[in-house]
């Protein structure tokens, strides 16, 4: 069956370029040159995998990255010309897997569609099998069929990294990761921007849950402290 890849790109030179690559590589791909064009093709057809503009007329491609990453956990492979880290950081942390800066080899493209489409087939057994799971320590409570996280009893609005690293941490509580193992854990061995990712991920994640045991191993990483009463 061939896997099916939605490309919102509103430059047609662009769009027709990577569809014919694409093409070329026997996937099925539906070129699209709006967000809004995009969110129509996924409610009826929603594809294996994205790759997606951010700089798009009406609605952005970090506004279409979040509202997809509501109910789908397929890649997404941000293409833009921005390539300042904060934009990297900020496409990934909405929820991107990849963030390919242009111009861009279409090659190069059409490798790293390959290694996402790879990596999910891998992960979703797993995903399927620990889907109705409850993960609890201590005061912290993930459900894993609404990938939605619990706090001391009350649901906290967290993004799809937040949710990742939450779960690796709850999994082995004690277990120190150092930033290294989080970044490939959390965003694939694809990703070769900085640390500084996890860092803010921990940041937020602080924020939104002020006792939460998570702690700083100095000079390695993170690590979710069990056994720790903050009531």
């Amino acid at each position: 069956m061939k896997r099916s890849i939605g490309v919102v790109e509103d430059d047609p030179n662009i769009r027709d370029i990577v569809k014919a690559y694409l093409d070329k590589e026997g996937y099925h791909v539906e070129a699209l040159n709006s967000a809004e064009r995009a969110w129509e093709f996924f409610e009826q057809s929603p594809p294996d995998l994205w790759v997606l503009d951010i700089m798009l007329p009406g609605m952005d491609g970090y506004e279409f990255c979040k509202r997809i990453r509501q109910t789908s956990e397929v890649p997404i492979i941000i293409i833009s010309a921005k390539d300042d880290e904060v934009d990297k950081i900020l496409g990934l942390e909405l929820g991107g897997d990849d963030y390919l800066t242009k111009p861009f080899s279409p090659r190069e493209l059409v490798a790293r569609v390959k290694r996402q489409l790879k990596r999910w087939t891998v992960m979703k057994p797993e995903e399927e099998e620990t889907s109705d799971m409850i993960i609890e320590a201590g005061h912290l409570s993930l459900n894993e069929t609404e990938r939605s996280a619990y706090f001391k009893g009350e649901e906290v609005e967290v993004t799809t990294k937040e949710y990742d690293l939450l779960k690796i941490l709850a999994r082995k509580e004690n277990r120190a990761y150092s930033r290294e193992e989080l970044l490939i854990k959390v965003w694939g061995e694809d990703y070769f921007g900085s640390d500084r990712a996890v860092d803010d991920l921990v940041k937020r994640l602080r924020k939104k849950m002020k006792d939460l045991p998570l702690e700083t191993v100095w000079g390695h990483g993170y690590r979710l402290r069990a056994h720790r009463d903050n009531s």
